[in-house]
């Protein structure tokens, strides 16, 4: 079988010029290497006391919910601004090709509830800083962040080790 990182297609110029999209699409699209990823990012955290698995928009959805049925354990989502039917708080955040915001339910998570959040890429670590922030206001505990894809020459690794945050990553990529 092919290994995960093989099974992830580059794009060059996407979104923008300059840029090397990383697409886990065609991983996901591999019943076998889908399963693998979704059991190596489950697998740190198997035996742990976890509340809540949060994934961040959009593609830590589709690993978030199966994490958590691994995990035997709640999903909760972080979306795009304006997606969120009740009541929400907000993050503001820096991409590595603009500026966005994040928002969670008020009433998603409890004081004291250990979360895991999980997203497919970590560039700059400024998604994952906005849904670290979400977490921290509601009172949640953060016992880490899981990513297919980093991407260390941007800096999100080295950003969430600065801010004492475990992280686990399946695999690299060099450059943008």
């Amino acid at each position: 079988m092919s290994s995960i990182k093989d099974l992830i297609r580059t794009i060059p110029n996407f979104p923008i010029e300059g840029i090397m999209f990383r697409d886990v699409t065609t991983l996901f699209d591999n019943a076998k290497g889908f399963k693998e990823c979704i059991d190596k990012l489950a697998e740190p955290y198997k035996g742990t006391k976890i509340d809540k698995v949060i994934g961040l928009e959009a593609r830590g959805f589709i690993i978030g919910g199966a994490i958590a049925k691994e995990l035997e354990c709640g999903f909760i989502p972080i979306r795009k601004v304006g997606k969120l039917p009740s009541k929400t708080i907000t993050q503001d955040y820096e991409l590595e090709y603009g500026k966005a915001t994040l928002e969670i339910h008020e009433d998603a998570l409890s004081a004291g509830h250990k979360v895991l959040i999980v997203d497919d890429l970590l560039a700059t670590g400024g998604t994952a800083e906005a849904g670290i922030a979400l977490v921290e206001k509601l009172g949640g505990e953060i016992l880490g962040c899981s990513f297919i894809v980093n991407l260390p020459d941007l800096g999100g690794s080295k950003k969430l080790e600065k801010m004492g945050v475990s992280t686990h990553i399946l695999c690299e990529f060099e450059g943008l």
